[in-house]
Order: structure tokens, then sequence, then C-alpha cells
């Protein structure tokens, strides 16, 4: 399979979730009545976006090592909102944005993924150089739990290694470089983006921090249908339910 942020080519098969388990296992009953063990990309904990008997959409791979052809890749939740659950994904949905324009805010000339830094341990998502030919730094984040009111939030669990992420951007940040944190928000029901505190409150914290030092957040809202995944327009965020921030 082939895949852009446009387009899944072929496009996706459709069948029913049975259930979710192991993390990262998932039995589905696929459209012709087959039963399918496949792939679940996602490590997070799913709240709201794997409930048995739900639609979903998968994809099949063509190599023959791979002991579960296929991957499960959307999933429709009882409210009827689409959930790109491939958190993988979210770094080549937002690459496909800057290759076409859609991320204007950024003034991307250049970029390259995955990069090292200077002085720090890990890496960051992207290194872009803008068109005045400055470098700014974006780590991105896939978002897909959903609460009441349309907001979404970030992490669905714990999670320290997205804590250091947020960590970084402000170290880069207090050094003189831009920073900025993309929220990919891979769910058609949310119209707002905040940081779980209820879920990680040091995440949170951390949010709190790195804003206040000068990193930016950014928040995406995508397309999400059996043709592919793009980012189409912006949502609010805020560092807390009161206080939300328009996009520009």
């Amino acid at each position: 399979m082939a895949f852009t942020a446009l387009n899944y080519d072929p496009p996706l098969s459709r069948g029913r979730l049975v259930k979710r388990y192991k993390r990262f296992l998932a039995d589905v009953t696929a459209s012709n009545g087959r039963h399918l063990t496949m792939h679940c990309p996602n490590t997070g904990a799913m709240t709201g976006c794997a409930e048995p008997g739900s639609r979903v959409w998968y994809s099949t791979s063509t190599t023959k090592s791979r002991k579960y052809p296929h991957t499960l890749e959307i999933i429709e939740t009882s409210a009827g909102h689409r959930v790109g659950i491939n958190s993988a994904l979210a770094n080549t949905i937002v690459e496909e944005a800057l290759r076409v324009g859609r991320l204007p805010e950024l003034d991307a000339e250049s970029w390259r993924r995955e990069v090292t830094l200077p002085n720090e341990a890990g890496r960051i998502d992207f290194s872009i150089t803008t068109r005045a030919g400055t470098p700014c730094w974006v780590e991105v984040k896939s978002v897909t739990l959903a609460l009441d009111g349309g907001w979404g939030a970030f992490p669905d669990a714990v999670s320290a290694r997205a804590t250091r992420h947020v960590e970084v951007l402000q170290h880069l940040c207090n050094a003189g470089a831009r920073a900025v944190l993309l929220f990919c928000v891979q769910h058609t029901g949310i119209e707002r983006v905040r940081p779980a505190a209820e879920v990680d409150p040091r995440y949170a914290a951390a949010i709190g921090r790195a804003v206040a030092a000068g990193v930016e957040v950014i928040a995406c809202g995508c397309r999400i249908d059996a043709r592919g995944i793009a980012i189409t327009h912006r949502l609010p965020f805020a560092l807390n339910g009161a206080d939300v921030r328009n996009p520009a």
C-alpha cells in the first residue's frame, strides 16, 4: 500500500471492530464476513475510539513477511465521528500539509524529519528552514481523545516521553530558537484542544511553562475518510478549559 496524507492507495477496506486487545492487536469482521486479526498502530488508551461494533477502515500490506498484513486505520465513533488511530502517520500528514502550503504560519522553505538535536537526547519531528532563512523546530502530537463540549485533549495516557518533548521545545526557545508544538487532531468531532491535565498533570504543567517561555502551539483539524487524511483547518487551543486561544 502506498500512502500520502491525501490518498490511501488502494482505498481502505471496511469492517466492524470486534475488539482491540494487547495494545497492538484488533479483531475485525470484514464487510464480506471474514474474521481478521490485524495490527493496531496506537500505543495510547484509545478512549472512546475502540468500542466493539464500531465501523472501521483498514489497509492491507503486500509485504509477505508481515504476520498481520492488515492495519487498522480509521474508527467511526458511536456519534458518527471518524478517528484516525494510526498515530505514526501524524508526521506524514503534517509533511504533506507543508508540501502543499497548508501550514503558512510556519513559513517553510525546506525541512528535515526526525532530526537529532545538539546537546539534547533523542530527536525532534521537524527541523524547518523558513523563507526568511531562520530555523524553526516542530514537535507533532496526534490527538484522538474527545471530551464533552467538543474538546480534544492530549495525552490519553501518562507520557513521560511527551513531557520530555515539551521540555526540549522550551530549552530551544530559551536558547533563542523558534519552537512549535503542533497538535494534529485526527478526530472529526474535536473542535478545540487543551492539555489533558486530568490524565497527565505533569504534561499539562510542562506545556504551561513552555508557552510562558515562548513556545508556540498550533492545533490542526483534519479531513478523515477512506480516501485519506489531510489537514484542512485550524482549531483553538487552550491551556485550560477557560482560556481558549483562537487560531490566527
